[in-house]
């Protein structure tokens, strides 16, 4: 009976990821493009900070791949075998998202520290210039991803990922700058080796909300205790166990729970109240309640919570 109401609210969010198939295409052409010619361009100017630029890039053009095959995944309809569709592939494409970028980085801090030990010296022009048009191509393909960032952890990292890379790019433009003034060649790599803290320090909370959701965890930001709370206070509850509430994608959330209600049932206008409420206070839009009346025999789960 909840249940019913709680996928029409879906209805919704079903459109959502599909208005960002153009965003995602765009993004991945114009930075894929870019991250090859980066990549060539450091590796002819002898730039370790271009090239942790590069690999920034490249990391998070991966990660808008993944985001965009997740995204489409849960427009996909649910089936006999996959009940509750390819949802939580997108919990899957963050994780390898975020593992690549682990990978990316061990490299290219390998190669800064080299760079480190000996300083060669960097054609710092070719450097200035093609940062600069990476602070163009990051920023305005960030600016794409804004408005879904609020509500999905893939489109969020993708908005992330993007706007970081601007940031990077600046840096490098600065660096550059230095260098050529000053003429310090160390400089050169020892951005590169920020760039790997840079990626590394955003890939952490990544990797622990994606792997927080595959473990079924409450959803970041979701307190249960809240949940709880609201559901005690409905008319004629006297206990409520066995709550769970887990992440079924990046942006959907489940519930169920067992209500003790003595002698009397909910009716329908109740449901679509329960409904409403969670899915406004809570964001959850999967809710499933099993309403127990006989305070005789109380449900064999209750010490279970």
């Amino acid at each position: 009976m909840g249940h019913q109401h709680g996928h029409g609210h879906n209805h919704s969010h079903q459109h959502a990821p599909q208005s960002f198939n153009l965003a995602f295409a765009l993004a991945v052409f114009l930075n894929l493009g870019f991250t090859l010619i980066e990549a060539i361009y450091a590796i002819s100017a002898n730039s370790m900070s271009l090239l942790a630029d590069a690999g920034h890039n490249l990391g998070d053009v991966l990660g808008l791949v993944l985001a965009w095959v997740a995204s489409w995944l849960m427009t996909k309809a649910a089936t006999q075998r996959y009940s509750y569709g390819y949802k939580r592939m997108s919990i899957i494409a963050a994780i390898v998202n975020a593992l690549i970028l682990v990978g990316t980085s061990a490299i290219i801090a390998y190669e800064s520290i080299l760079k480190l030990l000996s300083p060669q010296p960097v054609n710092e022009m070719t450097v200035i210039i093609i940062a600069a048009i990476g602070i163009i191509i990051n920023g305005s393909t960030a600016m794409m991803f804004i408005r879904g960032s609020k509500d999905d952890l893939n489109i969020k990292g993708a908005f992330l990922h993007l706007a970081a890379d601007a940031g990077i790019s600046l840096g490098v433009v600065v660096a550059g700058i230095i260098i050529l003034y000053t003429g310090w060649m160390p400089l050169d790599p020892i951005v590169g080796l920020l760039i790997v803290v840079a990626i590394l320090v955003g890939t952490w909370g990544l990797l622990r909300d994606s792997i927080n959701l595959i473990l079924d965890a409450v959803p970041h930001g979701l307190e249960i205790k809240k949940v709880h709370a609201y559901l005690m206070q409905l008319p004629g509850v006297e206990a409520v166990h066995d709550l769970h509430v887990w992440g079924l994608s990046t942006k959907e959330i489940a519930m169920t729970a067992h209500l003790c209600v003595p002698g009397q049932s909910f009716s329908n206008k109740v449901y679509e109240k329960i409904n409403d409420d969670l899915n406004t206070q809570f964001n959850i839009s999967h809710v499933t309640l099993q309403v127990e009346q006989d305070s005789e025999h109380p449900c064999p789960q209750d010490g279970t919570c």
